[in-house]
């Protein structure tokens, strides 16, 4: 069993404080980057890219923060409105994150006249990297953590309270970081890129099947509990997203045969 006693702030340079979870987002945008441009990207938009990237990140963070505000905390944000700007206070919805993200890239595809799942595969194969290090930060800043639990690597979050739980960040990282990038790649090799669309929605395949089962060690939200069939809040969304993933494939895939 652990401890977790970590320090959120990474560097504090007089009253300027890094948090781990800034940390995080700047570098699984800088490393997701890379690897788009040297490995995975279309020829036909590598000179577009760069700019692709500011929609993209406009787009996770204004997506991130409003899915949180609608999805988790709506009641909240109604009587303080002020605090949805609040964003260094945290709050952040991943699904919130992805709606963000498709909203940007089809505003900017139509920009260009290109087919948005051009860049959305390219995306979904490095978001991953992303998620990764999200969580990671999330277990070093005790927040989403697991159930109560006793087995032998359990974690007392002692800023939350004196339990042992599932260590839920890491499962995530686990699974919808490392294992959802090398399934990503294995069908990326597998030539997927040829019929933009199919590693889309691959990705929301597999990810809202390993966040939906991660789900059950997770402690729900405070706010809101359990909600229609003893489910989260995030096991909802990753149904509606598996779904999403399902038709596009099946569309996609009856493409490629015609």
């Amino acid at each position: 069993m652990f401890i977790n006693n970590f320090d959120p702030v990474a560097i504090e340079i007089f009253s300027l404080e890094i948090r781990w979870y800034s940390l995080a987002y700047i570098v699984g945008i800088l490393m997701g980057w890379y690897l788009a441009k040297k490995v995975f990207i279309y020829s036909n938009i590598k000179d577009r890219f760069d700019d692709y990237v500011t929609f993209v990140i406009i787009g996770l963070i204004l997506g991130g923060r409003l899915g949180y505000v609608l999805f988790y905390n709506l009641d909240h944000y109604l009587n303080n409105f002020l605090d949805i700007f609040k964003i260094w206070q945290g709050g952040m919805s991943f699904h919130g994150a992805v709606i963000g993200i498709i909203i940007s890239s089809l505003l900017f595809s139509k920009k260009n006249n290109e087919d948005v799942f051009k860049y959305l595969d390219i995306i979904a194969l490095i978001s991953p990297i992303g998620i990764f290090f999200g969580r990671i930060a999330n277990f070093i800043n005790s927040e989403l953590y697991g159930r109560e639990t006793s087995v032998n690597w359990a974690v007392k979050f002692i800023q939350i309270d004196n339990l042992y739980r599932h260590p839920s960040q890491l499962y995530e990282a686990v699974f919808e970081g490392i294992i959802l990038f090398l399934i990503l790649i294995y069908f990326w090799t597998k030539d997927y890129l040829k019929t933009p669309g199919k590693l889309s929605s691959l990705f929301l395949i597999f990810y809202s099947v390993f966040r939906f089962i991660i789900e059950y060690f997770r402690s729900p939200d405070d706010q809101l509990g359990y909600l229609v069939l003893n489910l989260t809040m995030g096991q909802l969304l990753s149904f509606l997203f598996f779904i999403t993933g399902l038709f596009l494939y099946y569309i996609k895939n009856d493409t490629e045969k015609r």
